[in-house]
């Protein structure tokens, strides 16, 4: 029979013998694709150590954590902390700072960054797009750090310029720093200044996939900048911006710890407690691990169902999700 099949194919027949179709050895696949695989091995070590690994230590949730006795032979305790958490009377202000800090920054600091964008695309002039970009990229690289440093000497008591302008302008004497009603507008004013240039970059990327052509067909049938940008630019942008709002809604909870640190004091503590600064306090200041770390995969918990949550909204209204 292979004396058979041999001679068939040799004689220009039809070869019979199987196969595989579609298949790619593993290894073969593995060299050719090597250097694509070597790019990405910093990031899959990142997040398998700082990501993954670390879910292991989230069981001490359930746990009553004490480091001497280890994760294993510490006692079980079930929902315990995460009830502790709920009923405690500070809940309702942390949960209530939090809220707000976020809904000003997601209603306030999230459409700077998409008028930001449309303001640097208009710009026709190369050279003055890029130094305003590069001027609105820098303070990003600040760190927060840095950030309330400047703060400190601008709103500086006796001396600071701007605590004398506005002392000036409002005929009273207000100590910004440590004035509870000033505190978030601050918060605000600091992340607007810190990554709104930064957040243009994706809106920009978006930007220059528009087809210029239908400006150009706009611009003929007489529409002004303003209609070309409500009409044009703006729905060709909107998956983007629907893909980064549902992002950002999922990051509702994390009003950032670095900031809300270095900002707060003994005398604005009641508006800026957060969870992620009483997550400090507790779990490490006073050394309840177990309760902090129920704290923090509540958080995790509600941040993952509001993504869940607007996912769903935008399909519901036919518009692109991020799954």
């Amino acid at each position: 029979m292979a004396t058979l099949i041999e001679a068939e194919a040799a004689s220009g027949g039809a070869d019979i013998t199987p196969r595989p179709q579609n298949r790619r050895n593993v290894r073969e696949t593995i060299v050719r694709y090597r250097w694509l695989l070597f790019l990405m091995l910093p990031g899959i070590t990142y997040f398998a150590l700082f990501r993954f690994w670390p879910m292991y230590g989230a069981q001490i949730a359930w746990r009553d954590y004490i480091p001497f006795l280890g994760i294993q032979g510490s006692e079980w305790v079930g929902w315990k902390h995460f009830e502790d958490f709920f009923t405690n009377p500070d809940f309702p202000r942390l949960l209530g700072n939090t809220l707000i800090l976020a809904a000003l920054s997601l209603f306030i600091a999230f459409p700077l960054t998409i008028v930001m964008a449309l303001l640097l695309n208009e710009l026709r002039l190369n050279i003055l797009k890029r130094t305003v970009q590069t001027l609105v990229y820098v303070p990003h690289f600040l760190s927060w750090t840095v950030v309330v440093s400047l703060t400190g000497l601008l709103f500086a008591i006796g001396n600071g310029p701007l605590w004398t302008w506005l002392n000036d302008l409002m005929g009273t004497e207000i100590n910004f720093l440590a004035d509870p009603a000033w505190f978030r507008p601050l918060i605000v004013l600091q992340d607007v200044w810190k990554n709104t240039g930064w957040g243009t970059i994706i809106f920009l990327a978006a930007l220059a996939s528009v087809d210029q052509e239908q400006y150009e067909a706009a611009i003929i049938d007489g529409a002004g900048r303003w209609q070309r940008v409500w009409h044009i630019t703006l729905p060709s942008i909107r998956s983007t911006i629907i893909v980064l709002l549902i992002l950002q809604t999922g990051q509702i909870l994390n009003t950032g710890f670095e900031q809300i640190y270095l900002m707060s004091n003994a005398l604005n503590r009641s508006v800026a407690d957060v969870f992620d600064t009483y997550v400090y306090f507790v779990g490490i200041q006073q050394g309840s691990y177990s309760y902090a770390t129920a704290v923090g995969l509540a958080k995790a918990i509600v941040g993952v169902i509001l993504i869940f949550g607007t996912n769903w909204i935008a399909k519901r209204f036919n518009q692109t999700g991020i799954f």
